[in-house]
């Protein structure tokens, strides 16, 4: 025996040249999961060891969600490709959820990058949907199950004006004669002609239609069906039966949309629901996925979170992760602080509360709290900001009654949850976080008036953005409403243009898919001028266009014949009245002059369409000519645009650059508040910062009041989610009203959170002194005051503001 045999043994069970090659590749991937793991801050780090089982994830504005959920799902997806390989007959992927396609298409940019650089890997394994493509795509795989056949149903997404939400209201009505009578009579009616005719065209038009949508949606997204809602409204007393109404009015519109074979976003989650309630189906779709990965958690409805959970539960047999005592194979990513959606849609951050709760209870809560997007000013304004809204409900609360609460819930939780941001370490793996200030880091302003704004707004823009330099960064301003983005952008186009700055109105590009439904509302008025809704509805799209002054449309509405052609003995027309009068007459006239296949151009000029509006209105009415050929008749084209309008085809689409389009550098974008989140600039304006819109208040319009003071799609909202949240009681209509008063508050600061976490290097902020009280007509001025968060950052920052005699610093801040 040679020294060389003595020294080297044989194993009694040697590695084969594959199973030595395997071994290689493992620890090779093992170093390269470690590279990127170290490339995270140490709460994206929690996501990127999870191995199995439920784990919520509470991050911070500017925290790194999507980096770390896109790092943690390539190290997931890495994993399972080293099990996979073991076992190749259980090849399953990843589901990532979010919550918009261009959300969907920058995480999916995101782990691609991982896998293909970081982990050199095949980009596959994973899947990226939108909540409504995953239900979408299970429906359509098991037609028979789902009774969704794509080819033989329309989708649409119903509003307040949709013909089916119409027509559902107007078979209401027919059919319930004694809870319609209660309506129109109102808190006390004298039975007067016009008042009758007027309190109709308001139920008809605008109360029915809004309470229709609002419940439909809400019920609908939670599982409750007509049948339930007819029951549950046996728990309610109240003069005007309002969830009994609802009820009627949402079991009309089901009857409508299976007749005509018409479904909506929210039928296809039922659709998906009613396959993975069939034991082989579902065990099928689960066996195809090892983990469901969801973001923005906090904006989830009940029937979402239940088809998320159902897929992530284990499937048929031995689990296909290394843990084996996991039920359910889960990530929800999520902020409360940032549900800004509930008080519009079903969504509900209470859901993803109690998912952070049951984690928390179990060990399985990660929180991301270390946020290196924004400098260390803006983090402490908006921690500031944070708290101080908090301590001011904790303060009414303890004001407001010595006595103990009657009811079951006796505060509402406070607006935000305790969670401040934090600045990233020093040794941060992730570069430029927490950027250098620019200036102040935070500005505060309080101009004269809002043309005094805009002077202050453009000089600070032209500073940031000097011509000579061609990396400036982005910048964007931030509005409450798209009426004073489409002011500003006005007031700041010949500025920027002068200064070669590209500006970039989001609305104004939103408004292009407005297009068809206001096409349509002029030629159903011009095709009808004696109906009191189409007029309504020609009169509410001039008003929108600002080509007549806001004015009560329902009495203008109510008598079109008086309205368009008054007779010598009717009372005088205001010059509102007469100019709006006008306008109709011009429409009606050109109906009758003008060719069907010239008309739509001439509305679109006719309501001073912009270029790329002229642009959409031309392919509208090149499509419908096309589609009306051999048929020429109004009829027909109102036939085919109403299908245009109602099933959505003519809308644009998300493209995958589209957070791109809002953020490039050397650019200035107008975005709302609403749209804004999720995305970040160097320098955020958030200029007309007043109390009437931030947190504003709820108010019902006064051609609503003979109902009393509160509206009933509100009341029938708060009464549903008391209902879905287990309270043993509903609330009355008045505690109903106050309930959705105070989620509305809330909900408006936590929007001002989320625009004040937007900005990077500069956050500047104003209130002016006069300010319009609508933004429907901005040249009325009038004392404003200032949203109280406003006034409170300006006490507390004087450093920070500029323009006025600050008071002297009182301590010294980083």
């Amino acid at each position: 025996m040679s020294d060389a045999n003595s020294i080297y043994p044989v194993p009694e069970n040697p590695l084969s040249v594959p199973q030595l090659a395997m071994l290689h590749t493992s620890n090779s991937r093992a170093a390269a999961i470690a590279n990127i793991r170290n490339s995270l801050r140490s709460g994206q780090q929690q996501m990127a060891d999870w191995t199995g089982g439920p784990l919520a994830v509470s991050a911070v504005p500017g925290a790194g969600k999507s980096t770390g959920m896109a790092a943690a799902a390539a190290i997931a997806i890495a994993r399972q490709y080293q099990h996979n390989s073991s076992r190749p007959t259980k090849n399953r992927q990843l589901i990532v959820v979010t919550f918009t396609r261009s959300a969907a298409a920058n995480i999916k940019a995101k782990i691609r990058k991982y896998l293909r650089e970081g982990l050199s890997l095949p980009q596959t394994g994973f899947v990226v949907y939108t909540l409504h493509g995953l239900a979408l795509n299970i429906a359509s795989r098991h037609p028979q199950l789902s009774g969704l056949e794509l080819d033989y149903v329309t989708l649409i997404t119903p509003n307040q004006s949709h013909r089916f939400i119409r027509t559902a209201v107007e078979k209401w009505i027919a059919t319930n004669p004694r809870l319609y009578a209660q309506l129109m009579e109102g808190m006390q009616f004298d039975g007067e002609e016009t008042e009758r005719l007027r309190r109709q065209s308001v139920l008809r038009t605008e109360v029915l239609p809004e309470l229709a949508t609002t419940v439909i949606h809400e019920a609908k997204s939670s599982g409750i069906t007509p049948q339930n809602l007819h029951q549950l409204s046996e728990q309610s007393i109240d003069t005007y039966e309002v969830l009994q109404i609802a009820a009627g009015l949402y079991e009309q519109y089901q009857n409508l949309m299976r007749d005509r074979d018409f479904i909506d976003y929210d039928d296809m989650i039922l659709a998906a629901l009613r396959v993975l309630d069939n034991e082989s189906a579902r065990k099928i779709e689960q066996n195809q996925v090892f983990a469901v990965f969801e973001d923005e958690a906090q904006d989830s409805s009940p029937l979402q979170t239940k088809l998320l959970e159902i897929l992530a539960s284990e499937g048929e047999g031995e689990s296909s992760l290394p843990i084996t005592n996991s039920q359910i194979n889960l990530i929800r990513v999520g902020d409360p602080n940032q549900a800004i959606n509930s008080t519009f849609t079903p969504a509900d951050p209470i859901y993803f509360r109690q998912f952070c709760q049951e984690c928390d209870s179990q060990g399985l809560l990660a929180t991301m709290d270390r946020a290196g997007r924004s400098n260390r000013m803006i983090i402490e304004t908006a921690n500031f900001a944070l708290d101080w809204v908090n301590s001011l409900y904790q303060s009414k609360q303890k004001s407001s009654s010595p006595h103990p609460p009657i009811s079951p819930s006796p505060h509402p939780p406070l607006p935000f949850r305790d969670q401040r941001i934090l600045p990233v370490d020093f040794n941060d793996p992730q570069p430029n976080a927490n950027p250098a200030a620019v200036g102040r880091g935070v500005e505060i302003y309080t101009p004269d008036d809002i043309h005094n704004t805009v002077e202050l707004l453009s000089k600070r823009i032209i500073e940031l953005f000097p011509q000579d330099n061609e990396n400036n960064g982005s910048a964007a301003i931030l509005v409450r409403e798209n009426r004073q983005g489409n002011w500003l952008s006005q007031a700041l186009r010949p500025i920027c243009k002068k200064h070669n700055i590209l500006l970039y109105d989001v609305g104004e590009q939103d408004r292009h898919s407005h297009v068809p439904e206001e096409i349509l509302a002029i030629l159903q008025f011009c095709d009808r001028p004696h109906s009191p809704d189409f007029l309504k509805a020609a009169l509410g799209v001039l008003v929108k266009r600002r080509l007549i002054e806001p004015q009560d449309l329902n009495a203008l509405a109510s008598l079109p014949e008086e309205f368009l052609y008054p007779s010598p003995l009717a009372s005088a027309q205001t010059e509102a009245v007469i100019k709006a009068a006008e306008f109709c007459r011009d429409l009606l006239n050109a109906r009758l002059e003008l060719p069907l296949y010239q008309l739509i151009s001439f509305i679109a000029l006719k309501l001073d369409y912009q270029q790329a509006e002229l642009a959409t209105a031309d392919k509208l009415s090149e499509r419908i000519n096309h589609q009306i050929a051999g048929e020429i008749s109004m009829g027909t084209m109102l036939g085919v645009l109403s299908e245009i309008v109602s099933s959505e085809r003519f809308e644009p689409v998300d493209t995958e650059d589209s957070e791109a389009r809002y953020t490039r550098s050397n650019q200035l974008t107008i975005i709302t508040m609403h749209k804004a989140k999720g995305l970040d600039w160097d320098y955020v304006f958030l200029p007309f910062l007043h109390e009437n819109l931030i947190p504003g208040k709820f108010w019902v319009p006064p051609q609503r009041k003979f109902l009393g003071d509160f509206t009933l799609s509100e009341v029938a909202r708060a009464q549903i989610r008391a209902s879905l949240h287990g309270e043993r009681t509903l609330p009355d209509v008045m505690e109903a009203w106050e309930q959705a008063k105070h989620l509305k508050i809330a909900e408006e600061y936590r929007l001002l959170y989320v625009a004040m976490t937007r900005a990077k290097r500069l956050l500047w902020l104003s209130a002016a002194k006069e300010a319009p009280f609508t933004w429907s007509k901005p040249d009325n001025l009038q004392k404003q005051p200032p949203c109280p968060v406003f006034s409170a950052l300006k006490r507390e920052f004087t450093e920070c503001v500029v323009g006025e005699m600050a008071q002297p610093l009182t301590s010294i801040r980083n």
